[in-house]
């Protein structure tokens, strides 16, 4: 692909003209906002956004917009711009929702600037040096050397460090096959690259320390510092539908070490604001121009991309194929699962827990030994070969299993005639987070997201009046994996490394912890840690 071909530059015009139609916008002047009725905001949520506005440079440090209405205002109109929300000016729900957002850490600085001139080049006719200028860091703030080395510096949690080299490898890959740049890893001593893990106050300055989970997912330095930070707060995956995508925020962040800003294109890589990895390129034709006026086309003068749903078969791969945990955490003859996340877990009528990941599962004793991994498959076949949730119903003793838009019930191993059924004709959501019986209710409970859905076991059919929100389950975090019912009496919610005790009578949280370090039916005690050859339970 050559960058300056009428065909390519005939799509990237396109591409800005489509946006700016869509927006009414007239550079270089903005449109004005409409009039509209004052909106009284709390006073926190006002600091937030003044917070916010001045963190990601909208807003001079130091300067207090409260006191400016007319500042704040444009600040907040100039945010709009960037995140494709109706310029209005104004502190809106839509507005404050956008700002919670994960995204990138670097400021939105020069992103409408930038946008300005492109679009002025493009109309009046200057040339492409013109249409580029300021697309890239300022003051030529790039790497002067076409052979780039980068080293790892530390591991996050809950990926191995094979996992972790190569998404890291084909991120950086993402960038080699569009320019003339190459990249090699190096495990010890200096390199022009250096990628970390941190939480908190990094001595990176105020601005830059993390947040905890969302919020600020990363940030990175522009050449020659060559330092890209990732919050290791973050539940880091290559899983598609959880944790974020450690491959996705690395390709932008690497982006950042290489001279590029923040695009205004919304599906842009270089976009500010955290994606998750679709079917199409991964990378924006304006990412690759971007690219290539820093470093040039490849040397044999063809850019080539691969499609998103490669790295997808590249991600699944990589997550189902190994469930070794990362050296970084503790070693010893523990399961795999205990020092990692995974995708679901319930317990039989005999109670036996089973516990979900990847292609795989463990199966855990009443008295907590873990036997394991198991294929998935070859125990209930015709499953998928990965799932999002299960439950089984303490009325029968059938397993529920929910994958995407699917649900499969088994009775002894066998599938029940008439699944796997459309969740939608039950009343369920795609992609459900968790699903368990509720021995008040007599009825499975889905959960997905804020709202969890009984269903009629019978009818197969959710009850009136559900969706609810759940908020009724008071304590309880969103996006839990699963949930099982002790002898105890007591409900067992867990989400990644946590768990959180529930009281059904009372309908509260009453206790929190880490499930593999207090609950022994989890299997993760080294003494109850036997190993098993692939097949049936």
């Amino acid at each position: 692909m050559n960058a300056m071909s009428p065909l390519w530059y005939r799509e990237w015009v396109i591409c800005f003209l489509g946006t700016f139609l869509a927006f009414g916008l007239t550079l270089p002047t903005r449109r004005k906002s409409p009039a509209g009725p004052d909106q009284l905001l709390e006073e926190e949520t006002l600091e937030k956004a003044e917070v916010f506005l001045q963190k990601y440079g909208y807003i001079k440090q130091g300067v207090h917009a409260k006191s400016h209405d007319a500042l704040l205002k444009e600040a907040v109109k100039e945010f709009q711009w960037v995140t494709h929300i109706p310029m209005s000016g104004v502190l809106d729900d839509s507005t404050i929702h956008q700002m919670s957002l994960p995204r990138c850490g670097v400021k939105d600085t020069k992103t409408h600037s930038a946008w300005a001139k492109r679009v002025n080049a493009i109309f009046l006719g200057k040339g492409f040096g013109s249409r580029r200028r300021k697309r890239f860091s300022p003051q030529g703030e790039k790497w002067y050397k076409r052979h780039l080395s980068y080293r790892i510096v530390n591991w996050p949690r809950f990926l191995s460090p094979s996992h972790v080299r190569l998404a890291f490898k084909t991120a950086f890959e993402l960038w080699s096959n569009v320019s003339s740049l190459v990249f090699w890893e190096k495990t010890e001593g200096p390199a022009d690259i250096r990628l970390a893990f941190f939480q908190g106050n990094h001595n990176d300055g105020t601005n830059n320390a993390f947040d905890g989970p969302g919020g600020a997912l990363a940030h990175a330095f522009f050449p020659r510092r060559g330092e890209a930070h990732f919050d290791n707060d973050e539940r880091w995956s290559l899983n598609r539908s959880k944790g974020r995508n450690l491959f996705i925020v690395a390709a932008h962040e690497i982006g950042h070490t290489l001279g590029l800003e923040h695009s205004s294109v919304r599906n842009a890589l270089m976009s500010p604001y955290y994606k998750k990895l679709g079917r199409d390129f991964v990378l924006n034709l304006d990412d690759i121009l971007a690219i290539q006026n820093l470093y040039g086309n490849p040397p044999n003068g063809a850019a080539f991309q691969l499609p998103g749903n490669f790295f997808i078969s590249f991600q699944d791969h990589t997550e189902h194929d190994s469930d070794v945990p990362s050296t970084a955490e503790p070693s010893g003859p523990s399961s795999s699962y205990c020092y990692s996340f995974f995708d679901a877990i319930t317990m039989d009528l005999q109670h036996n827990v089973y516990i979900f990941k990847g292609s795989h599962y463990w199966n855990v004793s009443k008295e907590g030994y873990s036997k394991g991994p198991y294929l998935l498959q070859k125990s209930w076949p015709e499953l998928p070969s990965t799932i999002e949730a299960a439950g089984v119903s303490e009325a029968d003793g059938k397993f529920y299993f929910f994958k995407g838009s699917r649900c499969w019930r088994y009775q002894d191993r066998v599938l029940e005639m008439g699944f796997p059924q459309k969740t939608s004709t039950m009343g369920l959501p795609r992609h459900p987070d968790a699903a368990f019986y509720f021995p008040p209710l007599g009825h499975m409970v889905v959960f997905k997201g804020p709202k969890y859905y009984i269903l009629n076991e019978e009818l197969l059919q959710v009850e009136p009046y559900y969706p609810r929100s759940l908020q009724d389950w008071k304590g309880l975090p969103l996006h839990v994996n699963g949930v099982i019912t002790r002898e105890d009496g007591f409900m067992y919610f867990l989400k990644e490394d946590s768990y959180w005790k529930f009281d059904k009578s009372r309908l509260k949280v009453v206790s929190k912890g880490l499930w593999a370090n207090d609950l022994h039916w989890t299997g993760c005690q080294d003494k109850n840690i036997t190993n098993a050859v692939d097949g049936k339970s």
